[in-house]
């Protein structure tokens, strides 16, 4: 079975699925040979390129997996400090 969405699905003809009712809006069932072909999972970005409604899946939040990647460095001790440690040892004369 092959998940890549660079298939070969563009030497066969295009599969045509019918626009059904659902509430107050419409919908297409999406065979699972398609969904397998594709790789779409549970939730995708939808948007519209002329005659075309294209599903992708969804591009990663700028911080999405930033948790999970600084406890990994953590994990290896390359959690340290890039600039170094900012003490302010010379303003201990200060008034705050």
């Amino acid at each position: 079975m092959n998940k890549s969405h660079k298939s070969n699905a563009k030497t066969r003809a295009p599969l045509q699925v019918a626009i059904r009712a659902i509430g107050n809006s419409k919908g297409v069932v999406i065979p699972k040979i398609i969904l397998d072909q594709s790789g779409l999972k549970e939730i995708v970005e939808m948007s519209v390129d002329g005659e075309k409604i294209i599903l992708s899946k969804p591009k990663n939040t700028v911080r999405e997996h930033w948790a999970q990647d600084a406890q990994s460095l953590a994990k290896v001790g390359e959690d340290n400090l890039v600039l170094g440690d900012f003490a302010n040892e010379d303003n201990g004369d200060w008034a705050w």
